[in-house]
């Protein structure tokens, strides 16, 4: 198994998201320049966050012309997994690899801090060994976080476990208060109908590391490893 990181102008949490695989989950990693034409042999293919070409007209709305994006998009159609994380999130929704939309926080400020997650399916490469009752503490940076769909997409979604987290409380309860951006029904990750391109805007990557004092996050890439490699 080979993963492999895109890096875009503007990136900055790609080095963090190659640290743990490589450091912490023991994986190949190759880093791939948003310019190339070439995955390079890569088995999964990872969108980091930061904001790719400073986020302008919308976060993620460039990057999804950028050269590779049509080798990520040929990778998927052929069932490729795909995974990206805060603008990786933005822009596979703005390359139409993922239903829906972000828009600005409700509250029109960039936020910063930890929240509260739970999986809703583990019927997901990505949630498959999480418990679906435990609150996991991950981290949000974005400006642009809030998740829309319509009525009929928002049905497909749940009707087809397409929702990988909602945000909830340090209790595990869904409400309101806890959602942080005012994303539809508390979503904060989602796949595709084919269950291998997900996104999500919180960061596991900032919380996997036992020095960072915060290891909740470290699930996620030990779902992805041992199911892929199993």
């Amino acid at each position: 198994m080979k993963f492999g990181v895109i890096i875009f102008p503007g990136s900055n949490c790609d080095e963090d998201m190659i640290y743990v695989l490589e450091s912490k989950m023991q994986q190949k990693v190759e880093r791939l320049w948003h310019k190339e034409r070439d995955l390079k042999n890569c088995d999964f293919i990872i969108l980091p966050g930061g904001f790719s070409y400073g986020d302008y007209l919308r976060s993620g709305a460039i990057a999804r012309f950028s050269p590779i994006m049509e080798k990520v998009m040929e990778h998927a159609a052929k069932g490729g997994f795909v995974f990206g994380v805060c603008n990786g999130f933005q822009i596979l929704c703005e390359a139409g690899l993922l239903p829906g939309a972000l828009l600005h926080n409700s509250n029109q400020k960039f936020i910063c801090k930890n929240v509260y997650l739970r999986a809703q399916t583990n019927q997901s490469l990505l949630t498959a060994n999480i418990d679906l009752n435990k609150p996991l503490k991950i981290p949000i940076a974005h400006g642009e976080g809030r998740f829309y769909a319509g009525e009929n997409l928002l049905k497909e979604l749940n009707s087809n476990n397409q929702i990988l987290f909602r945000y909830c409380g340090e209790d595990g309860k869904i409400s309101e208060e806890a959602n942080p951006n005012g994303s539809l029904e508390n979503i904060a990750g989602i796949c595709n109908s084919g269950k291998n391109i997900f996104g999500m805007m919180p960061h596991p990557e900032r919380a996997a590391d036992a020095e960072l004092g915060n290891t909740d996050g470290r699930i996620l890439f030990e779902s992805i490893v041992g199911l892929v490699n199993a």
